[in-house]
C-alpha cells in the first residue's frame, strides 16, 4: 500500500519538514511542475526516487510565467488527481503554496538569465524566463534540494536553469529526464488536453517534421534550406504559425550553420489555440549520420528527446 503523501502549502512548513531529513543525511530530489501531471512528469518522479531517498513534488501554477494574453487562468488544475498519482509514485512530500506565499506583498526580485533567455521562446514570450528563473530558483532553495529534475521536452528552460544553478552556486544538481512521447511521437504535455479531436491527430507532424529536418541535413542539406523546409511542411499541415524552427548548440542554444558539436533541433509551432513545443537531439557522428535517429515505433509510449 502507498504510503501517505504529506501536503504542506509554506515556506516554513516545508522547512520543518525537510530539517529531519537533512539531519539524518538523506538526500533530497526536488520535482517542480504546475500540476495536471502526467506521465511524463511521473518519469521525472521516477528519476528523483532513485537519486534520493526523500522526493519532494512541488505544485505551483506560476503567473511570472505567464504573458498577459496567455492561458494562466485556464491553465488545467487537478490538485486531488495530482495528490492520487504522486502517491501511487512514492512521493514523500507535496509542496502546494498558494501565490501569495511564493509572492508575498512587496516582493521584489527577479532573477534573469541573459544570452540563454534572449533567443527561441525568449522572442516570443517576453520575461518568461525570468519567471522560470526566479520561481526555480525560490523552490531549489526553500527545498534545499540536493537534487532536481526537469524534462527535456523544455529544454530552453532546462539549459537557463542549468546556467543559473551554476552561476549563483546553487548547491542542486539539475538531472535532465528523457520526454515521455505517446506511440505517434506527440509530446506529453498538460496543454495537449486543449487540442481538439482533429487538432490531436495532426499534432504528430511537429515531431516528425523534427525527424525529417535532422535526416535532410544527415543527408547533406544546408541547414538553412532544412529549417526553411520543415517551416513550410508544418504551414502545408495545418499549423496557425511557426515561432521557430532552428538548429542551435545543444549548450549555449547558439544558431548554428553546419553540425560540428552536439547539437538540439527545437520547434514552436501553434494549432488551434495551442502553443506545442518540441525538441531532438542531433549528434555529430564518424559516417555524417545523426546519433539517435530514431522515429517513435506505434502501439507503445516511448521516451527519447524531453516533457512539462
Amino acid at each position: 500500500m502507498p504510503k501517505p503523501l504529506v501536503t504542506v502549502r509554506t515556506v516554513a512548513a516545508l522547512r520543518r519538514a525537510v530539517a529531519p531529513w537533512k539531519k539524518r543525511g538523506d538526500a533530497i530530489a526536488l520535482v517542480p511542475t504546475m500540476g495536471a501531471l502526467h506521465d511524463g512528469h511521473l518519469a521525472l518522479v521516477a528519476r528523483a526516487r532513485r537519486l534520493a531517498r526523500r522526493t519532494i513534488v512541488s505544485l505551483f501554477v506560476n503567473p511570472k510565467q505567464f504573458g498577459p494574453q496567455e492561458d494562466f487562468i485556464k491553465y488545467p488544475r487537478d490538485e486531488a488527481a495530482d495528490r492520487v498519482k504522486l502517491r501511487a509514485a512514492g512521493v514523500d512530500l507535496l509542496f502546494a503554496p498558494a501565490v501569495a506565499e511564493i509572492y508575498p506583498p512587496g516582493f521584489a526580485t527577479a532573477v534573469t538569465v541573459s544570452g540563454l533567455s534572449d533567443r527561441l521562446d525568449g522572442e516570443h514570450r517576453p520575461g518568461h524566463f525570468a519567471g522560470v528563473a526566479t520561481v526555480v530558483a525560490k523552490l531549489l532553495i526553500e527545498a534545499q534540494a540536493d537534487f532536481a529534475c526537469f524534462g527535456e521536452k523544455d529544454y530552453q528552460q532546462l539549459q537557463i536553469v542549468k546556467r543559473m544553478v551554476a552561476d549563483l552556486d546553487i548547491p542542486t544538481r539539475i538531472v535532465a529526464v528523457p520526454t515521455v512521447r505517446e506511440s505517434d511521437g506527440l509530446a506529453l504535455s498538460s496543454r495537449n488536453a486543449y487540442l481538439t479531436a482533429d487538432e490531436r491527430a495532426l499534432a504528430p507532424t511537429l515531431h516528425r517534421t523534427l525527424l525529417d529536418t535532422r535526416e535532410r541535413i544527415a543527408a547533406g542539406m544546408a541547414i538553412a534550406d532544412a529549417n526553411a523546409r520543415g517551416i513550410a511542411d508544418l504551414t502545408m499541415a495545418g499549423f496557425g504559425g511557426v515561432d521557430y524552427l532552428a538548429v542551435c548548440d545543444a549548450e549555449t542554444l547558439e544558431p548554428l550553420d553546419r553540425i560540428d558539436r552536439p547539437a538540439r533541433i527545437l520547434v514552436a509551432a501553434r494549432l488551434g489555440r495551442v502553443r506545442l513545443i518540441d525538441n531532438e537531439a542531433f549528434t555529430p557522428t564518424s559516417r555524417g549520420r545523426p546519433a539517435g535517429n530514431d522515429r517513435p515505433r506505434s502501439g507503445t509510449r516511448r521516451r527519447g528527446g524531453s516533457s512539462r
